[in-house]
């Protein structure tokens, strides 16, 4: 009989409401300021305010932010549009080549039209011989077996066509 009231408390117990979990807590401040939180009354001449506590159980969601309000602004009547490029950098050799292929011929080890005198010597290193002729120059490698190549720049430091 006393398991059966036990039991009987228990379900009793956990079916109450929520506010049922809710308790109330005094908040004491003192004249000089010090907060106090108690369940028992305040000291005498402390100001008094009732603070309401609520345990929320597992799973139990609660808005933090209040609901946004969806009033349509002035900005929201405007259409987005694309971004202008203003500016665009260009190399000294007029972007014959992009970033991509210039990157692709140095790790092959190829020169390509629109390449800068730096891109070459990335690409195959200090020439064997530089040779200067007016306004251009040339760099010449010496390759195995007798071999040699020729690359030709013009009067700005390109690689020639």
């Amino acid at each position: 009989m006393l398991l059966n009231a036990h039991c009987f408390l228990l379900i009793a117990l956990l079916c109450l409401p929520l506010d049922a979990w809710a308790t109330t807590v005094h908040r004491c401040e003192s004249a000089n300021g010090r907060i106090t939180f108690t369940t028992l009354s305040c000291e005498t001449g402390d100001s008094l305010s009732l603070q309401e506590v609520r345990t929320f159980t597992p799973g139990t969601t609660i808005a933090l932010m209040p609901e946004a309000d969806l009033r349509e602004t002035s900005s929201m009547k405007n259409t987005r549009k694309a971004p202008t490029v203003v500016g665009q950098s260009e190399d000294k050799c007029g972007n014959l080549i992009n970033a991509r292929e210039r990157r692709e011929a140095i790790i092959n080890q190829r020169v390509v039209a629109g390449m800068s005198q730096e891109d070459v010597e990335s690409a195959l290193g200090k020439p064997d011989k530089i040779t200067v002729r007016n306004s251009s120059s040339s760099y010449r490698y010496d390759l195995k077996h007798g071999r040699s190549a020729l690359v030709d720049f013009d009067e700005k430091g390109c690689t020639k066509g």
